[in-house]
């Protein structure tokens, strides 16, 4: 079964009809059939953002919850510490918190692929040091 990342970007699109990457991210969305992998970070920026418009939040949670996206803990210690790491590393791109917690999940998952609209980002990212991302608006 095909597992994607899924960053705040598309995830933010998807549910904002007035969102330049609505059609594009929520086509996308609606013809997967595999699992979609996040992160808590993910989850609170997305809230962020959707948060401020009516059903928003709502909207979010109910997405979550149809897909089953299977969203990861990453506030522990030692991610903390390694999200550090990674956003000082990548300070020129820049890196967000959220992004360095999808580059630890891609790790921890050994899954390179990918929905997101950072493509600036995720192409110059590396996972265990090394390894591309592949993304899938590609």
């Amino acid at each position: 079964m095909t597992t994607w990342l899924l960053d705040t970007g598309p995830l933010v699109a998807a549910l904002n009809r007035r969102d330049p990457h609505h059609a594009r991210c929520a086509a996308a969305l609606a013809g997967f059939a595999g699992t979609l992998l996040t992160t808590g970070a993910v989850v609170t920026e997305s809230m962020h953002f959707l948060g401020s418009q009516p059903e928003g939040a709502a909207a979010l949670a109910g997405f979550l919850d149809d897909a089953q996206v299977d969203i990861r803990d990453c506030f522990g210690p030692t991610q903390l510490h390694e999200a550090a790491r990674l956003m000082k590393k990548y300070a020129d791109a820049p890196m967000d918190f959220a992004d360095a917690t999808l580059v630890l999940l891609a790790e921890e998952a050994s899954q390179s692929d990918i929905l997101t609209l950072d493509k600036r980002g995720f192409r110059i990212y590396r996972y265990r040091g090394k390894d591309r991302f592949n993304l899938v608006l590609e």
